[in-house]
């Protein structure tokens, strides 16, 4: 029984795959590297919304409004793109790739400034190792599913 203190629900990673292969338009299958950049999607969008938090919170937030600005960018995109991937009925095939191409971007550039803080604060390395996956995982659902598209 799903729930039960002894058989806890699966965790939310193994959702996106569970709910897309039962999609009717999705017949049982779902792609993994598609699968896998979703999951990535959502969590760098909520671990670079937790580090602009964490930004703000240090004592010398004024020299870190890049950075504010980076992560709240690339959470807001990582967002669309993960809830854009996650559609299954109809197709628009070209706003899906075009926004994991700016997902894509987004996610080396917030790295990129996360990795110039990463030495002296935890929250900027856990976000830029965020990024980089998701980053990675973008690449490769955009070779795995459009790579003939134009």
């Amino acid at each position: 029984m799903k729930g039960h203190p002894h058989n806890p629900p699966r965790s939310g990673a193994m959702h996106v795959q569970q709910i897309i292969s039962t999609h009717p338009q999705a017949h049982g299958e779902a792609n993994g590297a598609l699968i896998a950049c979703i999951e990535a999607c959502y969590d760098c969008a909520q671990t670079c919304t937790s580090c602009a938090d964490a930004c703000l919170g240090e004592a010398r937030v004024a020299d870190l409004a890049q950075c504010i600005r980076s992560c709240l960018d690339c959470a807001d995109v990582c967002g669309v793109a993960g809830t854009l991937a996650t559609r299954r009925t109809g197709s628009n095939q070209l706003l899906v790739q075009r926004t994991l191409e700016l997902c894509q971007e987004a996610c080396r550039l917030c790295a990129e400034e996360c990795e110039q803080h990463a030495a002296h604060m935890a929250h900027c390395a856990v976000c830029a190792e965020a990024c980089r996956r998701c980053e990675n995982a973008c690449r490769q659902a955009l070779t795995e599913n459009f790579a003939t598209q134009h």
